[in-house]
């Protein structure tokens, strides 16, 4: 056996991280003080919508040079300090790829300073002044977005031509036109926007119903189907997840997510279906609303924030988060798994502890869910007087 016939691993869907983050541009070919007050510019601009990072190197001189910060000289591996208005980590160890992206998960635009760390887009400023430093790097040039001039220059440099093949194709701004800088980031934030898929949770036992709640037909035909169907209107594609011993009994009109994190309940579902599509963002309904309504998932759709790690609504029961009818970002993935990794399921949990969007629901009756035989005698009575009102009798 040869070593490419040996696959030891299983294959899975990646998030498309680079360096960083998903969405991130290495700013190079200028001086570092220009990126730096470039990227304050863009970050400013952006901040009161997106959440933005940056990257750089420090550059230290002297004993800054060697002299570790505080407890790290005295052999600590990583220390932090609350500094009241934000807070500061120092590490003795570099962070590897796998840790910064972790670091950087909840940032929707990473700017990094080009002349230092590589990233999956680029931003290529032509300086005459930087030139022989640009062409140093012209290996970095994987994936340019973005030409900037300097008042120093006018046209593409020959190297860099020759290293980006549809060189004409990119767009070409000047570097004094931050406006448009600023517009273009906007824009290409705006179009990476993840797609709104559907899922409905119909993998539980219902040992306290006594049958199965996802079967029940409470609007004339089973309700897995009923909340697929509303999904439908809000989102790209729906799914029902269920057991894998579900699979077979379900309607074959209807996509399925069989769990594949099994024994989690509902957080395996979400994580089931994060794993089927990482770069998609998740509106989860639970099958036990008989009283949802596609005016409730299109209040919830419109007031999305895709900046957060989840857009819910406030319980009218209890005041906490209702994670089980919440649209779930793609940076969310990495959030559940590190809870499950500390031992914790339980998906309200993650959103106390996470930043969300938490909206107040103007139908507070829609989010009443049903779980024993008493719940449902009661939505049987509520949905009998709708029935009334709606016949005008």
């Amino acid at each position: 056996m040869t070593l490419k016939e040996h696959k030891k691993h299983s294959t899975i869907k990646r998030p498309g991280y680079g360096s960083f983050g998903r969405q991130e541009w290495a700013i190079l070919g200028a001086p570092c003080d220009t990126i730096k007050a470039l990227a304050d510019t863009v970050i400013s601009s952006l901040a009161a919508v997106h959440k933005c990072a940056y990257v750089d190197t420090r550059h230290a001189e002297g004993d800054a040079a060697v002299n570790l910060p505080g407890r790290l000289a005295a052999g600590a591996a990583l220390a932090y300090t609350d500094e009241i208005h934000y807070g500061q980590f120092n590490y003795k160890v570099q962070p590897n790829p796998f840790q910064y992206r972790q670091l950087f998960n909840e940032a929707d635009l990473v700017l990094v300073n080009g002349n230092h760390h590589q990233a999956k887009a680029q931003v290529v400023v032509i300086d005459a002044v930087k030139k022989e430093s640009l062409r140093k790097r012209v290996a970095q040039l994987t994936n340019v977005q973005l030409f900037l001039m300097a008042g120093n220059a006018d046209e593409v440099f020959d190297f860099v031509r020759e290293a980006v093949p549809e060189w004409q194709q990119v767009p070409v701004l000047r570097l004094a036109d931050t406006a448009e800088i600023c517009a273009f980031f906007g824009e290409r934030l705006l179009q990476a926007k993840p797609v709104l898929n559907g899922l409905v949770l119909a993998g539980g036992k219902s040992t306290r119903m006594g049958q199965d709640k996802g079967a029940m037909a409470w609007h004339g035909k089973e309700q897995r189907y009923f909340a697929a169907d509303l999904l439908q209107e809000q989102c790209r594609e729906v799914f029902i997840s269920c057991r894998p011993e579900q699979q077979a009994e379900l309607n074959g009109s209807y996509k399925t997510i069989p769990d594949t994190f099994t024994g989690l309940g509902p957080y395996g579902a979400i994580l089931s279906a994060f794993r089927e599509q990482p770069e998609a963002a998740w509106l989860v309904v639970a099958c036990d609303l008989p009283m949802l309504h596609s005016e409730t998932l299109r209040f919830l759709v419109q007031h999305r924030n895709a900046a957060a790690n989840a857009t819910t609504f406030e319980s009218p029961q209890d005041g906490f988060p209702e994670p089980l009818i919440t649209i779930w970002e793609p940076k969310s993935y990495l959030t559940l798994l590190a809870f499950l990794a500390q031992g914790y399921t339980c998906p309200r949990k993650v959103l106390l502890n996470s930043d969300i969007s938490l909206l107040q629901s103007p139908y507070p009756q829609a989010l009443l869910n049903v779980n024993t035989p008493e719940d449902a005698e009661r939505v049987k009575q509520l949905l009998g007087q709708k029935n009334v009102l709606a016949d005008g009798n």
